[in-house]
């Protein structure tokens, strides 16, 4: 018989949390993204690098919920709003509606990295 692991300890979508610069990433892939982000930051390609940046989505004085971007960077062509997903997240009807009320309320359009 196969020994499952704890429900609360396994990760909804099999990701691997990793730890970066003592900064827990809830992916492999998205703390791969932040040290490619640091260097480009290193070198002057992009600045004021933040992450985890919560953006509440409030239509018609009614807050509905909060957007929490993986990473928010400024390059020369401006603002970036960054969320590193797997296919199957990015496909997920919760994302995609708060994707769309980021376009609506902020004008903001969401880059995916998948």
């Amino acid at each position: 018989m196969l020994k499952r692991k704890n429900a609360a300890t396994r990760q909804k979508f099999r990701n691997i949390p990793t730890i970066v610069d003592g900064i827990r990433f809830d992916s492999k892939r998205e703390a791969t993204h932040f040290r490619n982000l640091k260097l480009w930051q290193l070198a002057g390609d992009i600045n004021s690098l933040t992450l985890q940046v919560r953006f509440p989505l409030v239509v018609e004085g009614v807050k509905i919920a909060t957007y929490v971007a993986d990473f928010v960077y400024r390059d020369k062509t401006g603002r970036h709003v960054i969320d590193v997903k797997s296919p199957v997240t990015a496909k997920l009807p919760v994302y995609r509606l708060k994707k769309k009320l980021m376009a609506a309320i902020y004008g903001i359009n969401i880059e995916e990295w998948l």
